[in-house]
């Protein structure tokens, strides 16, 4: 790697060589040549003088991209495709009369672009089944596990790890199904033309509307496209790209929200993200265990969530049939979406895979705030015994407020004795109330009926993939 120019930290640091490989010129060119195959089987299906030796030419060639010949005919047409399409005819030279017959260039780029956008999604889908399975795996073991949990940040009714987990879980499984969504209506634009009217291809074709329409499927099928989008200008529409960047900043957002919780958590010391033996907190302060994952998925995280503005301005400036101030920002705006999500995705999986609990921080921490909780409950067992509900309430309201000065003088929380010791609750047993229960409701088997009817049926969609999940520093 050069050290003396740029280099972009989303593949030098954080993305993986997969999805790096996907956004690769090799990547993209390759899908070019195969576009003009594409182009070129269907021309010759439906009656145009294309040989099966032109068509061998073509298929010998679909990889072998000399990108030095191709810059330099770049150099001199200033035109990405055509400097292609004459590098392609170089070492296809029977079927250079035909590469591109009929096409203009975006027939060629905004094709590729949708099959890289869709084997883009699909990676992001396998990571986020990957994570939700980790977190499933994670909620189950702790699905009883009682903690304090938090509305506002404050102290609010227990719930468990487990059911904290799956808040997480859930919240990539709507993302999931976002993305299954905009894979399932993704099309090919397939052939429409310099304004999207075909008129060349109808020329090509001596007026025949029909084969026109079949020369359009035929190349779609062949991009294993289902579908064509009905109507186009010269490029498929830039709302395609602005829904799938807010797909991916859904992703970001959810990423986003366990990190921050897990940084919260890690600093009241009851959970932390993995740790190596040798990893350094601070330069400064060799105690320190931050939370380094965390905080870089935030950081990455908080960049993808800012793109799909500028995907949403692309799309709304468009004027007519095109325009190309969309090109160079393209060419920037969606890998890198899709790089910072995948580096997101690797640290999330990374950290749900080595999640550290300390129970009995847990515990103390749930106990210190516990005799608050519990006392809607004392006041219920008051009045089920005659008490009156409202003036039960004032003493409870006055007892609470003294524990509260208490332990903010850095005292134990007496809220318990002081009850205990007021005669309005003598007909209350406080301890067996405390017995009674962890005052967590249904959230164990909350966790339970998630992992049974949303993880398992992800699980089974996304059986373990052979995609990586390594971060490099």
């Amino acid at each position: 790697m050069p050290h003396d120019r740029y280099e972009n930290p989303l593949i030098a640091r954080y993305a993986s060589g997969e999805m790096s490989a996907l956004w690769s010129d090799q990547r993209k060119f390759s899908w070019w040549r195969r576009i003009w195959l594409y182009l070129a089987e269907a021309e010759q299906e439906l009656g145009l003088p294309i040989s099966d030796a032109q068509l061998a030419e073509l298929r010998a060639h679909l990889d072998d991209v000399d990108f030095a010949a191709a810059d330099a005919y770049e150099r001199k047409f200033r035109h990405d495709v055509m400097a292609h399409v004459h590098a392609f005819g170089d070492v296809c030279p029977a079927a250079r009369p035909i590469i591109h017959l009929g096409a203009t260039s975006c027939s060629i780029t905004d094709n590729a672009d949708l099959l890289i956008l869709r084997d883009a999604l699909g990676m992001v889908a396998q990571r986020l089944a990957a994570v939700i399975d980790r977190l499933g795996t994670f909620a189950a073991q702790y699905r009883d596990l009682p903690c304090l949990a938090f509305t506002h940040l404050q102290p609010a009714q227990p719930t468990t790890v487990g059911k904290r987990a799956c808040l997480w879980a859930h919240d990539l499984a709507v993302d999931l199904a976002e993305v299954e969504h905009r894979l399932a209506s993704l099309k090919a634009l397939s052939m429409k033309g310099t304004t999207g009217t075909q008129a060349s291809f109808l020329a090509l074709f001596d007026g025949d509307h029909e084969k026109v329409r079949r020369l359009e499927r035929r190349v779609a099928e062949k991009m294993g496209f289902d579908d064509v989008y009905p109507v186009s200008g010269q490029t498929y529409t830039r709302k395609v790209d602005s829904q799938i960047l807010d797909v991916l900043a859904g992703v970001a957002q959810s990423a986003h929200k366990m990190a921050t919780d897990l940084r919260l958590l890690a600093s009241r010391k009851e959970m932390e993200e993995p740790h190596e033996a040798e990893q350094i907190g601070s330069s400064a302060m060799a105690y320190k265990r931050n939370p380094m994952r965390s905080e870089r998925m935030c950081a990455l995280a908080r960049f993808a969530m800012s793109l799909p503005a500028n995907a949403a301005q692309t799309a709304a400036v468009q004027w007519m049939e095109r325009t190309l101030d969309d090109s160079a920002n393209r060419r920037l705006v969606l890998p890198q979406a899709f790089l910072a999500i995948d580096a997101v995705l690797l640290l999330y999986q990374n950290v749900a895979s080595g999640l550290v609990v300390y129970p009995e921080i847990v515990r103390k921490n749930l106990m210190e705030e516990l005799p608050f909780m519990a006392t809607e409950n004392i006041l219920m067992a008051a009045v089920q015994a005659g008490g009156d509900r409202q003036l039960l309430h004032e003493q409870i309201r006055q007892h609470s407020w003294a524990a509260v000065d208490a332990v903010k003088a850095g005292r134990a929380n007496d809220l318990v004795a002081r009850i205990k010791s007021d005669a309005h609750f003598a007909a209350v047993d406080v301890e067996a109330v405390f017995a009674g229960g962890n005052f967590v409701g249904r959230a164990p088997q909350q966790v339970g009926e998630f992992l049974s009817e949303v993880v398992e049926p992800i699980r089974k969609r996304y059986p373990a993939s052979g995609l990586k999940a390594e971060i490099r520093v």
